[in-house]
C-alpha cells in the first residue's frame, strides 16, 4: 500500500458542517477524539510524556465500541506461536491487500503492547494453577492466541482499566461531545477541533479545543446500515471530519459483516447482539435447520475460516434453503461452560427467548467492522499535517480486504503507541525550534471556516451545495445501504444506491434553495449528514471495485482479480462536494515492495 507522506492533501477542505460559532475554547497540546482502546492509549502515553491532553468523547468515557468487544485481543503469547505465524494468518485473511510492513509492526510489537495493557490494570482470564493467560482460537487463526477477560467481556475489562487509568492520571475529558470539524492554522496544519457538548458538565453547546496535534479515534460507521453490532454512536463522524478537512480515506468498500449475530427477526434494526467468534473457537458448529454442518468442505478451517468466507457460506446456505437465518449449535458445551466462558452472550440470548444450553442460536450476518478508513502511515499520520488516526476510524493497512478476528483491539494498542511516540518527538522538536526562534515573527493565526473567535462571532457561511440533512434521513440512508451495499452487492444494486443517495441530497439542496434554510443544526442532523457522506464514499468505492475480494462481495463479479484490482482506492472530497476517487498502482504490490506513485483514475 502506498503510504501517505504527512504532506497537505492536494485538495482544499470542503465546507464545514453548519453550526453556531464556538462559544467557548480551551487549549491542549493534544486533543484525542474518542475513548476506546485506541484513544485512551494515546491519551495515557502522551500524558505520561508530559503533554497536556484533552479527550473528547461522544458519550461517556466507557460507552464506545471497545466495551462491546467480546472475543478478545490477538497476540502471539502462547507456547509454539510466533509473530511470523500471526503475520501469515493476517495476510491470508486480508486477501492480498494488507500492507506487510504495517502487519509486521502489529504482530511484533503486539505482545509487549498487551503486557503494557496488563501493567495498566487490565485483567485477562488466567489459569488458576499456573497463572498463565488463557488463550482461545477464532476464525482465520491457526493457533490459540486470543486473550480474553471475563469469559466474553474482554472489551468491557479493557475499557474499565483504561478509563480508571485516565481518571487517575487527571487527564482532561469532555464527555457527551460530538466532534464537528477540524481547525487549521495558516499553514494548513491541524490546530484543534470544534465540538458540540450535549448539555453536560462545565461546558455546553458548540466550543473548540485548540491543539497542535489532533488524534481521531472515533470508532466505526456501522450505523450506515439498518442492522449492526455497532453502538448508536458509530456514525462515521471521524471519517466525515477527515474528508471535510481534505484528508484521504482508503478501502471503505471493505465492510466486514460478522457471520454470527443473533437473529431477531426480519424487521430488527439498530444495534444487534453479537455472538462472538470465540464460541466457534471453543467448538460450536454452524448448521442449517436440518442440523447439517454446511461449512465443512468450503474451507480447511470450516467454521473457523476467515469471517468473509463464513459470512458468504451462511448467505449461500440461506439462499439455497430459502431461509432467513442459520443456526449456531453449542448445546454440547453444557450449562457450566456457557455460564463460565460466555456469560454475556448467554444472558443476551436468554433475554431474547433463546437458551443456548438447550437449543441452537439463530444467527445471520450483520454489519460489524470497517476495514478501511482515514489513510495513515506507520505512525498514524494522515495526509493532513498534525492530524492522526488510529483504531477503526483509520486505515493503517493492517486489515487489507478483511480483518482477521481480534486484530482490532491489538491494532488500536500498537498504533496508538506509535502515534504517541511521534507526537512526543514532534513536541520536543517544536520546543527546541521555539527556543531558537524566540523573538522572531509569531506563528500564523488560526484560519478556516470553523476557526473560533472570528471578528463577527457569526456561524461560518453555509455553502449552497452542503446542507444539513433532516434527522429522518438517517433511516432512509440505512435502508438504502442495507439493500444496495450490504453483504451481497452488484453493479445494479450499487448504482441504485448511489442514485438514491444523490436524490436524498438533491431534495435537501432543493429545500435550501426554495426556503432559504436547511435542517437546523443539532446532533441528529449532524449525524445524518456524516452518515450520508460516508455512505456516498463507500458506494463509490464499491462500484469502482469490479471484483469480489475479502468482505467486498460483488455478485456480478464473483471472482477475485489480482491482475486488475490488487490495489487500493483512495477517496478525497472536493470543495464542491464531489468525490475524487483514485487507485494505487497495481504494480506496487506485493505490499512489502517499494511503493510506486499513485495514479489518477477518474470515475
Amino acid at each position: 500500500m502506498t503510504r501517505p507522506t504527512g504532506r497537505p492533501a492536494a485538495l482544499a477542505a470542503a465546507p464545514a458542517l453548519r453550526a453556531p460559532a464556538p462559544g467557548w475554547a480551551t487549549e491542549a497540546d493534544v486533543v484525542v477524539v474518542g475513548s476506546g482502546v485506541a484513544g485512551l492509549t494515546v491519551a495515557l502515553r502522551c500524558a505520561a510524556a508530559g503533554a497536556k491532553v484533552t479527550v473528547v468523547t461522544k458519550a461517556r468515557l466507557d460507552d464506545g465500541s471497545t466495551r462491546w468487544a467480546q472475543g478478545g485481543i490477538a497476540a502471539a503469547l502462547g507456547e509454539g506461536d510466533t509473530p511470523e505465524q500471526h503475520l501469515d494468518d493476517t495476510l491470508v485473511a486480508g486477501a492480498g491487500l494488507c500492507d506487510e510492513q504495517a502487519v509486521r509492526a502489529l504482530v511484533t510489537e503486539g505482545p509487549d503492547a498487551v503486557r503494557r495493557l496488563i501493567a495498566t490494570g487490565a485483567r485477562f482470564d488466567a489459569d488458576d494453577t499456573t497463572g498463565e493467560i488463557l488463550l482461545t482460537r477464532e476464525g482465520g487463526h491457526h493457533h490459540r492466541r486470543i486473550a480474553h477477560a471475563g469469559g466474553d467481556a474482554t472489551g468491557a475489562e479493557i475499557s474499565r482499566a483504561l478509563v480508571e487509568a485516565v481518571r487517575a492520571a487527571g487527564i482532561d475529558t469532555v464527555e457527551n461531545a460530538l466532534v464537528l470539524d477540524l481547525l487549521k492554522d495558516g499553514s494548513g496544519r491541524a490546530a484543534g477541533v470544534t465540538l458540540h457538548v450535549m448539555g453536560e458538565g462545565r461546558r455546553d453547546g458548540v466550543g473548540a479545543v485548540r491543539a497542535g496535534a489532533v488524534v481521531l479515534a472515533t470508532g466505526g460507521m456501522g450505523q450506515i446500515f439498518s442492522a449492526t453490532t455497532n453502538p448508536a454512536v458509530s456514525t462515521g463522524d471521524g471519517v466525515a471530519l477527515a474528508l471535510r478537512a481534505g484528508a484521504e480515506v482508503s478501502d471503505l468498500e471493505f465492510v466486514q459483516f460478522h457471520p454470527t449475530v443473533l437473529w431477531l427477526g426480519p424487521e430488527a434494526e439498530g444495534q444487534q447482539p453479537l455472538v462472538s467468534e470465540a464460541v466457534r473457537g471453543e467448538g460450536a458448529h454452524l448448521v442449517d435447520a436440518d442440523g447439517v454442518r454446511f461449512m465443512r468442505g468450503q474451507h480447511e478451517l470450516a467454521e473457523l475460516a476467515p469471517r468473509d468466507i463464513v459470512a458468504k457460506g451462511i448467505m449461500r446456505r440461506m439462499r439455497e434453503r430459502g431461509a432467513e437465518h442459520m443456526y449456531l449449535d453449542a448445546r454440547h458445551f453444557g450449562a457450566a461452560m456457557w455460564e463460565r466462558r460466555f456469560p454475556t452472550i448467554l444472558a443476551a440470548c436468554r433475554a431474547h427467548g433463546i437458551d443456548p444450553v438447550t437449543e441452537p442460536i439463530p444467527v445471520a450476518p450483520a454489519a460489524h467492522y470497517a476495514s478501511g478508513g482515514v489513510r495513515t502511515d506507520l505512525r498514524g499520520r494522515t495526509t493532513v499535517p498534525g492530524l492522526y488516526a488510529c483504531g477503526e476510524v483509520a486505515c493503517t493497512g493492517v486489515h487489507g480486504a478483511n480483518r482477521l478476528a481480534s486484530n482490532s483491539l491489538l491494532e488500536g494498542l500498537v498504533f496508538a503507541e506509535r502515534i504517541a511516540e511521534d507526537i512526543g518527538e514532534r513536541i520536543a522538536e517544536d520546543v527546541t525550534a521555539g527556543a531558537e526562534s524566540a523573538g522572531r515573527e509569531p506563528p500564523a493565526e488560526q484560519t478556516g471556516p470553523s476557526a473560533p473567535g472570528g471578528a463577527s462571532g457569526e456561524a461560518p457561511p453555509l455553502a449552497s451545495e452542503a446542507p444539513l440533512f433532516a434527522s429522518e434521513a438517517r433511516y432512509e440512508i440505512q435502508h438504502i445501504m442495507t439493500h444496495g451495499a450490504g453483504v451481497l452487492r452488484s453493479a445494479e444494486s450499487l448504482a441504485r444506491a448511489a442514485e438514491r443517495l444523490e436524490r436524498v441530497q438533491d431534495d435537501a439542496v432543493a429545500q435550501l434553495r426554495r426556503d432559504g434554510k436547511t435542517a437546523e443544526p443539532g446532533v441528529e442532523t449532524w449525524e445524518a449528514t456524516n452518515l450520508h457522506l460516508v455512505a456516498r464514499v463507500l458506494v463509490a468505492a464499491a462500484l469502482r471495485r469490479e471484483e469480489t475480494r475479502g468482505c467486498h462481495w460483488r455478485e456480478d463479479r464473483p471472482e477475485r482479480d489480482d491482475a486488475a484490482w490488487r490495489r487500493h482506492l483512495l477517496v478525497t472530497l472536493r470543495p464542491d462536494g464531489a468525490l475524487d476517487v483514485r487507485s494505487t498502482d497495481s504494480e506496487a504490490f506485493p505490499p512489502s515492495t517499494t511503493p510506486r506513485a499513485e495514479t489518477e483514475s477518474r470515475p
